[in-house]
C-alpha cells in the first residue's frame, strides 16, 4: 500500500513559508524551491534498499553500504518541476533525468501532453516525479499514467505544496504511487490555484510573470 506523506520538518516548513511570500524574488524563490526539493528527497528515499560492500580504508577492510542497483531517475512535469531537478541530483548525482511536457487547459483545467523524453532504461529504474505543485491532480495523474504505459513500475511523487483535491486524485487513480508533500494546503479556489499556495511557481521560478 502506498503512503502519503506531509513533511513536518522544521526547516521545510520554514522555506515554504518563505516562497509563499508575494515579495520573495525570482532568485531567492529559485534557490529555494531547489533546497526544499532536496530535503523532500532525504524523506522520499528513505526506504531505498541498500546492499553491502566490502571496502578498504586507509586503516583495514570494512563492510558498508551502498545503494542497491543505483537505477533512479528523475522526471520533472515542464516546465515548473525543472525548478526541482538541481535539488534532487544534489542527492541523488547517479540518477538520469527525463522530461514531460504538460500544460493545463484554461478553459477545461486538463492536461495536454506537448513532450515526453525519457532515459531509455526508464522501466527498469525508481523513478521520481518532481513538480512543485499538485492542485487538481491533473498532469500529475497524467505524467505517472503515461510512465506507466512506458512500463516503469516503482514510481513516487514529489511536490511541495499540494491541496486536497489533487491529493485525492492521486490516491484514487494511483494508489501504488507514494506521495511526498511539503505542505497540505486549504483548498483549491474557483481558477483551480492552490489556496493560500504561492502563485504561480513556473512564472516565480523563471520570472515570466
Amino acid at each position: 500500500m502506498a503512503k502519503t506523506v506531509v513533511m513536518e520538518h522544521p526547516l521545510i516548513q520554514h522555506k515554504i513559508g518563505w516562497i509563499r511570500r508575494k515579495e520573495t524574488g525570482t532568485k531567492e524563490f529559485r534557490e529555494t524551491i531547489s533546497e526544499i526539493a532536496m530535503l523532500i528527497t532525504y524523506e522520499a528515499t528513505r526506504n531505498l534498499q541498500l546492499a553491502d560492500v566490502e571496502i578498504e580504508t586507509p586503516i583495514c577492510k570494512t563492510t558498508v553500504k551502498e545503494m542497491k542497483g543505483k537505477k533512479m531517475a528523475i522526471v520533472p512535469i515542464l516546465r515548473a518541476g525543472l525548478g526541482m531537478v538541481e535539488g534532487v541530483l544534489a542527492m541523488i548525482p547517479v540518477a538520469k533525468v527525463g522530461h514531460i511536457g504538460l500544460y493545463r487547459d484554461p478553459e477545461t483545467h486538463d492536461p495536454v501532453e506537448y513532450y515526453c523524453k525519457l532515459p531509455a532504461d526508464c522501466g527498469e529504474r525508481e523513478v521520481f516525479v518532481v513538480d512543485p505543485m499538485l492542485a487538481t491532480g491533473g498532469s500529475a495523474t497524467a505524467a505517472i499514467r503515461m510512465l506507466k504505459e512506458k512500463g516503469c513500475k516503482k514510481i513516487h511523487f514529489m511536490c511541495i505544496i499540494a491541496a486536497p483535491e489533487g491529493v485525492e486524485k492521486m490516491q484514487k487513480e494511483h494508489p501504488d504511487v507514494d506521495i511526498y508533500i511539503g505542505a497540505l494546503d486549504e483548498k483549491l479556489n474557483e481558477h483551480a490555484y492552490i489556496v493560500p499556495g504561492l502563485g504561480d511557481a513556473g512564472d516565480r521560478i523563471f520570472g515570466t510573470k
